[in-house]
């Protein structure tokens, strides 16, 4: 079905302010994958703070172009076109992304626009690979109680070695009544 003029201005509209608010732009072949797995996708986007958009390839390139994005290679833009627009630099989106591929064969990232430059499927997925900001804080401090941990370890280990092998304390007797001594006045 043709769409009309007046819906490509709509859909270049509304595609220019996608790529005006976005950081980084993820294309994706999605050829075959059913409404479900795509109204899934979305979901986790949204989480993410991105928002997946398909649409007409040369409407994307003009809206594209006219926000100052890098042209992609024809590589990128073969067969049904999915971009991701992705509204801050967290990875959390582009964990989503890959994960969603990883799960969906008929989901295939193809590459996209991060920093300004252009990037493969090797780049998107080395960033989905970064960990988030939560799970590097959690490294850290593993790493940092790690020494500390030891040693308590070590303490207990040695306060346990000391009690074994010390004789057991009975309880001290109770000491004897004294009768005063009488004071000579």
């Amino acid at each position: 079905m043709a769409v009309t003029k007046e819906k490509k201005g709509e859909l270049l509209k509304e595609l220019n302010d996608l790529f005006s608010r976005s950081k980084s732009v993820v294309y994706a072949d999605y050829k075959g994958l059913g409404v479900f797995p795509m109204s899934d996708l979305r979901k986790r986007l949204r989480k993410a703070n991105a928002e997946c958009k398909v649409g007409k390839k040369t409407l994307m390139r003009r809206a594209a172009e006219a926000n100052k994005f890098p042209a992609v290679g024809p590589e990128m833009m073969t067969g049904p076109v999915a971009a991701t627009f992705l509204y801050t630099e967290d990875f959390a989106a582009f964990k989503a992304l890959y994960t969603f591929s990883k799960e969906q064969d008929k989901f295939k990232i193809l590459g996209g626009v991060v920093g300004g430059k252009v990037v493969g499927f090797e780049d998107i997925k080395k960033l989905a690979l970064v960990p988030t900001r939560e799970e590097s804080l959690a490294k850290m401090l593993g790493s940092m109680m790690s020494p500390v941990s030891g040693f308590v370890r070590i303490l207990n280990a040695y306060k346990e070695k000391l009690q074994a092998g010390a004789p057991k304390a009975e309880a001290p007797a109770a000491p004897a009544a004294e009768a005063a001594p009488a004071v000579a006045a």
